[in-house]
C-alpha cells in the first residue's frame, strides 16, 4: 500500500490491486473520489481541478 498525504487529502494506492490502476482519494477520512490513473477519469466521485493536479503531480514523482 501506498498512502501520501498532499494538499490536505490522502491518496491511497495498492500494490497488486485490482484493473484498471488507479488511486483512492480521501477528504476528512471520506472517499471522495477514485481515479482511473490510464484514463485519467473519475471512477467513483468527482475531482476538482486542484486534486486532478496533485494526483498529476505525485503520478509523475512516482508517487502512485
Amino acid at each position: 500500500m501506498g498512502k501520501v498525504g498532499r494538499g490536505g487529502d490522502v491518496f491511497v494506492t495498492w500494490k497488486g490491486d485490482y484493473s484498471p490502476r488507479h488511486v483512492d482519494v480521501y477528504r476528512d477520512g471520506v472517499l471522495a473520489v477514485k481515479w482511473d490513473l490510464d484514463d485519467k477519469q473519475p471512477m467513483i466521485g468527482t475531482a476538482s481541478r486542484r486534486v486532478r493536479a496533485l494526483i498529476e503531480e505525485l503520478d509523475t514523482e512516482g508517487a502512485l
